[in-house]
């Protein structure tokens, strides 16, 4: 079995709803999930004018490799609404990003893994943290807690707060 992280995010439409239903989808087609970070919200990362987002970062165990896993989660994200073009940075319902798959480095055209920017990134960073702070980055041998120490990424993370039943 692989271990594979991947950051979930989205700013368009019921945010909280749309990151479980992509974790129900990814559990059904690819694994269980391991753990999942809580909530948290960022403002919008490159293009700013736009609503805030929800990431969250998921743990999940998979038989997929890492090119398989790639496949079903684009097809999850079409199905969820994500509609794909070429601008960066722009509002989506969803967004599943490879973070890792295990301790692998995989550098293919359509496939950049552990992924390129996740150490300037605090949105991406902040949930790893949450459930994987030990977790060692195979290219820059530093933990995920080390990388959001020494990330330079201004933008405001926080967690969302807990809304009771």
């Amino acid at each position: 079995m692989n271990t594979c992280f991947l950051l979930l995010g989205g700013n368009l439409g019921d945010k909280e709803q749309n990151l479980q239903q992509a974790i129900h989808l990814l559990e059904n087609k690819l694994g269980s999930t391991a753990k999942k970070s809580n909530i948290f919200i960022t403002a919008a990362w490159g293009n700013e004018d736009q609503p805030e987002f929800y990431n969250q970062a998921i743990e999940l165990t998979t038989s997929l490799s890492a090119i398989e896993l790639l496949k079903t989660v684009l097809d999850i994200e079409e199905q969820l609404g994500r509609k794909r073009n070429n601008d960066r940075w722009q509002e989506r319902i969803i967004d599943v990003d490879m973070l890792f798959y295990n301790n692998e480095i995989i550098d293919l055209p359509e496939l950049k893994i552990p992924h390129p920017y996740l150490q300037e990134r605090k949105f991406v960073l902040a949930p790893m943290n949450e459930i994987a702070s030990d977790f060692m980055h195979p290219i820059l041998k530093k933990t995920i807690a080390t990388l959001l120490l020494e990330c330079k990424d201004t933008l405001d993370v926080k967690l969302k707060p807990q809304t009771s039943p």
